[in-house]
């Protein structure tokens, strides 16, 4: 076992929480399915339910949180994750605390740097640098944090001035809802580290959106929480940490399926991934980001997630809700 592997076992474990990602589509009464969808989730014992952040074909975020706060109970509801280049965060606190009253206090609010450049032009927004992005979404979590407290801004950046801005409504959570951050590279983990209630680590991708086979390994996961500990300091035992599994398999046959996936990889499927580097059928089955086996072996492989890394909050899809399902009564309390 590496010393990063010493590192995560030796940190406290955080009890699991599992969270389903929301499809966004308004075709064909895809907004309506939307809810139905979150009502879902609600009872098949997931412990919130997100929404994805796009200007294409999808609901928008922030009116679909208010409809969910008054379609559910229970379930927590947030963004994975909004894109900071689409609002100001003066604008984005109020709708954020105005979601959270509606709620009686269930919002995580997600926000990221923005990433698919394609929307961006197509809207005429401008799309600046990675650098920028995130300089940008730094200064616009410091004025979310004030703002989303109740409190007044003043708050002087290089990109963003705000000028005595008092925060209201004020958010039925306290001191405020918490703040995601989802991230991969160096820099974004770095910047999530010092403002982030939870942060999602996402596997890097290529320029074109394809997801690197080399960034979902256990190795590369370890290396990223480790990344976030040496940036987060003192504040690193209060930061829950998810991720996203992105592929759930329930087999009988744990290797043969591995070797499946392999040959699946080795013929471009899935065409979203970049076959960088190749795996061997040992860190297909440890990777945190595909699921394979029984019930119970998918149970253990993600408590060896968390014993390794301390992730503790797990994502899935929502065409993996009904597969995942059975898992969450042999994890919850845990």
């Amino acid at each position: 076992m590496s010393s990063a592997d010493d590192a995560a076992t030796t940190a406290p474990l955080r009890t699991f929480r599992f969270a389903a990602g929301g499809e966004g589509n308004p075709d064909e009464g895809g907004a309506r399915r939307f809810v139905k969808l979150a009502q879902k989730a609600e009872e098949l014992g997931f412990d919130s339910f997100m929404i994805p952040d796009h200007l294409g074909n999808q609901v928008g975020p922030i009116a679909a949180l208010g409809a969910l706060a008054v379609a559910t109970d229970k379930i927590r509801l947030g963004t994975a994750v909004l894109a900071n280049g689409f609002r100001h965060p003066a604008v984005l606190a109020k709708d954020a605390t105005t979601i959270d009253q509606i709620s009686g206090g269930r919002l995580e609010l997600g926000i990221g740097a923005g990433w698919l450049k394609e929307e961006y032009d197509k809207a005429g927004i401008a799309y600046e640098s990675p650098g920028v992005r995130i300089e940008k979404l730094d200064e616009s979590l410091t004025i979310l944090d004030t703002l989303m407290r109740g409190q007044e801004c003043h708050f002087h950046g290089k990109h963003y001035q705000v000028n005595g801005l008092q925060g209201s409504p004020r958010p039925r959570q306290g001191p405020r809802p918490p703040i995601a951050v989802g991230g991969g590279g160096p820099k974004m983990l770095a910047m999530a580290a010092k403002h982030a209630d939870i942060i999602s680590l996402v596997p890097s991708t290529t320029r074109e959106g394809k997801l690197k086979l080399s960034e979902i390994t256990m190795e590369k996961s370890i290396e990223r929480v480790e990344l976030i500990r040496a940036a987060a300091g003192d504040r690193f035992p209060d930061i829950e940490l998810n991720w996203t599994i992105t592929t759930i398999l329930i087999s009988d046959d744990r290797e043969q399926t591995a070797e499946m996936v392999i040959g699946a990889l080795d013929n471009g499927f899935p065409p979203n991934m970049e076959v960088d580097t190749r795996l061997t059928v040992e860190q297909i089955l440890e990777s945190p980001y595909i699921a394979i086996g029984s019930f119970e072996e998918i149970a253990d492989q993600i408590r060896n997630v968390r014993a390794r890394t301390t992730m503790s909050y797990v994502g899935v899809f929502p065409t993996q809700m009904d597969a995942f399902a059975p898992v969450i009564p042999l994890l919850a309390g845990e």
